[in-house]
C-alpha cells in the first residue's frame, strides 16, 4: 500500500507522462497502475489485437491500452458467459455510469482511472465512448439486423469509434481523414462478418441483413442447414462488392498518416481486403472452410504494407 507521504519508484513500464527515474508520488503511483492493469487486459486477453504492437510508440500504448481495455470490459459483459439479459444490461449500464463519473474525477476501477487520463490528454470526445456502450447494448438486445443501413448504423457505433479515438491518440483531428478511417473500419467489421457467418450463428447471430436474404431468395433455414447455392453466392457477392467500395474509400488514409501508424494501418487494410479476397477466392464457401490469411500470404502483406499505396 503506498501512502501519501512516501514518493515510490515506478519501473514496471514508462508512463507518457513520467521520467522513467523520478519518484512518483501516491497519486501518480495509482494512475500508473491503472495503466499497468489496462496493460495486463490488453496484452493477456484470448483475443488477437494488435494493441501490444511495437508499431506503436512507447508514448501513445498506455493510452492504446486504456481504450482497449474499456472496450474488452464492456465486450465481455455483453458476449461472454451465461449471463442472463437484464444482468448484461445491468452491468453495461454500470460501466456507463462509470465512464461518465470518471471525467468528473470519481473514477475508483483502474480501467476508468487510466481512460480518464487519456481523456484528458488526448481530448478525447466521450460521445466515441458511449457509441461503442451502445453497440455493445445492443448485441445484447438485437440478434438480426433488417438492412444493410441498419448494420452500417450498428457499425458506426460498433467499430468506427476505435479508428477514430487511435486517429485522436495520434493528433489527427481532420474530418475528412476521421471519414476515411470509418470506411476501413467498417468494410473490416463487414469482412469479418463475412468470414464468421457459422462461427456467429452459433451464438444465434446473424449479420446478414434480413432484407438482403429475402432479396436473393435465401433463408435462415437455408442458412441453418448449410446449403451453398446459386442465392447465396449471389447475395455475398453484393455484399463483398459494397464492402470492397468501403475499403477503397478509406485507402487513402494508409498514406495520409505518416511513420509507424501508417505502417500499422497498410498493414490492417491490406489484411482486410486479403481476407476478402479469400472470400471471393472459395467464392464465400464458408461451409467447407472458414477462410483465413495463410503464413505465405502473411509475408506478402507485410512487405507491401512497406510501401506507399
Amino acid at each position: 500500500m503506498v501512502n501519501g507521504t512516501e514518493p515510490v519508484r515506478f519501473t514496471i513500464y514508462h508512463l507518457p507522462f513520467t521520467d522513467r527515474n523520478v519518484a512518483l508520488t501516491a497519486d501518480t503511483a495509482r494512475l500508473a497502475a491503472a495503466f499497468e492493469h489496462c496493460r495486463k487486459i490488453a496484452l493477456g486477453h484470448y483475443e488477437n489485437f494488435p494493441v501490444g504492437s511495437l508499431l506503436i510508440p512507447k508514448a501513445q500504448r498506455p493510452h492504446v491500452y486504456s481504450v482497449y481495455a474499456f472496450a474488452r470490459g464492456a465486450d465481455d459483459f455483453a458476449d461472454e458467459g451465461d449471463m442472463p439479459q437484464s444482468e448484461r444490461l445491468e452491468k453495461l449500464s454500470d460501466w456507463r455510469r462509470q465512464l461518465v463519473a470518471c471525467v468528473a474525477g470519481q473514477a475508483e476501477n483502474p480501467v476508468f482511472i487510466a481512460l480518464a487520463e487519456s481523456i484528458r490528454l488526448h481530448h478525447l470526445p466521450l460521445q466515441l465512448f458511449h457509441d461503442l456502450i451502445d453497440a455493445f447494448t445492443l448485441d445484447v438486445v438485437r440478434s438480426r439486423h433488417e438492412t444493410f443501413e441498419a448494420l452500417l448504423d450498428y457499425s458506426r457505433c460498433s467499430a468506427n469509434p476505435v479508428g477514430r479515438l487511435i486517429l485522436l491518440l495520434f493528433g489527427f483531428q481532420d474530418d475528412d481523414m476521421h471519414r476515411r478511417s470509418d470506411s476501413i473500419c467498417t468494410a473490416l467489421q463487414l469482412t469479418n462478418f463475412w468470414q464468421d457467418i457459422l462461427v456467429d450463428l452459433e451464438k444465434d447471430r446473424m449479420y446478414l441483413p434480413q432484407s438482403e436474404m429475402a432479396r436473393f431468395g435465401y433463408s435462415e433455414a437455408d442458412l441453418r442447414a448449410n446449403r451453398y447455392n446459386a442465392a447465396y453466392i449471389s447475395m455475398m457477392e453484393s455484399l463483398a462488392d459494397r464492402t470492397e467500395a468501403l475499403f477503397q474509400h478509406g485507402q487513402p488514409l494508409c498514406n495520409l498518416v505518416g511513420g509507424r501508424l501508417g505502417f500499422e494501418l497498410r498493414l490492417t487494410w491490406r489484411g482486410g481486403m486479403s481476407i476478402l479476397e479469400a472470400l471471393r477466392r472459395n467464392r464465400f464457401n464458408v461451409f467447407a472452410e472458414r477462410p483465413t490469411v495463410k503464413t505465405g500470404q502473411k509475408m506478402k502483406i507485410l512487405l507491401k504494407a512497406c510501401l506507399p499505396m
